[in-house]
């Protein structure tokens, strides 16, 4: 299989620096080169900077794809769904470029982000800058422990990683991106039974709870996809809180070898059954930004650089 990205199956860090960008310059021959320098950039801090984790993901939108890799596309890149039910909905924000940086110290996730920056400056507008950062022992500002879920090992690979269906794309992973900003204040007036009866997990251990003490649409039962042959449609999470004293949120990131468990997870979540249940974790938070994006091997990246 051609090398993947290593910020994609990464191992979950202590800082994460999240970029969104659009690109001002027509000369997509020289973008190809500025991101195939970026997946230099990483490599050189990973080297540099070893004992700190540090791991990087640069992914093309769905909609800039064809401007920078005319010719070949990705078999299943689309464009973020754009879906609205009653009072929720999932924002589209397309962007041309995410850039995820990982480490476990911050300076150097400010360190790499500043020299991507420099090289890219001319060429794009920088949307956001999002930092990402562990909370506590790996929850959500919930409370909620957050991506004990993900897949282990192997499996890590079998999940984000497009396969031999689609060789041209083979090592590369379908990425979509929320900004969920939570109000604490109004989850924080929720007791701990209530709070676990939304999320359908106990908030200490995070044990999954029996369907008589949680939610008809818990949380955790939104988020699990089932395909229609009952096998669990998985996606791996590279997402973090983020905040500070005014703003509290999630950024979500998943990586898949399809972005299928995505949307039906997406849907799963906002749209109501037929009595009216959907996910009620979305009366305390709200999606802000949405994109699609697909982060090619970097084999094809350094290919398509030449």
């Amino acid at each position: 299989m051609p090398q993947p990205q290593k910020g994609i199956c990464a191992e979950a860090s202590l800082h994460a620096l999240y970029l969104l960008l659009n690109v001002n310059d027509d000369d997509d021959s020289l973008m190809r080169i500025k991101i195939a320098q970026v997946i230099d950039l990483f490599s050189h801090y990973d080297e540099e900077h070893y004992e700190a984790m540090v791991s990087g993901l640069v992914a093309v939108g769905s909609s800039y794809w064809h401007e920078v890799y005319p010719g070949l596309i990705p078999v299943e890149l689309a464009p973020f769904p754009d879906m609205q039910y009653d009072d929720r909905s999932a924002p589209v924000a397309p962007c041309d470029l995410f850039i995820q940086v990982r480490a476990d110290r911050a300076d150097i996730c400010h360190a790499l982000a500043m020299e991507i920056m420099r090289l890219l400056g001319p060429h794009v507008d920088l949307l956001e800058d999002i930092r990402g950062f562990r909370y506590l022992d790996g929850r959500d500002l919930t409370g909620f422990v957050y991506g004990a879920d993900n897949p282990k090992g192997m499996h890590k690979l079998d999940t984000a990683l497009v396969g031999e269906l689609d060789p041209d794309f083979a090592g590369g992973s379908y990425v979509h991106i929320q900004r969920y900003r939570h109000n604490i204040a109004k989850w924080e007036q929720l007791s701990t039974y209530h709070q676990e009866y939304i999320m359908g997990r106990k908030k200490s251990d995070n044990s999954p709870l029996d369907d008589t003490f949680k939610s008809p649409r818990s949380h955790f039962d939104c988020t699990q996809v089932i395909d229609n042959e009952g096998k669990l449609m998985a996606i791996l999470r590279q997402s973090m809180p983020y905040g500070d004293m005014h703003v509290q949120g999630l950024f979500f990131v998943s990586c898949a070898r399809s972005p299928k468990p995505f949307e039906t997870m997406l849907r799963n979540m906002m749209i109501s059954d037929e009595s009216g249940e959907y996910d009620r974790f979305l009366d305390y938070t709200s999606a802000e930004t949405g994109a699609a994006f697909f982060a090619p091997s970097v084999t094809f990246i350094k290919q398509r650089a030449n």
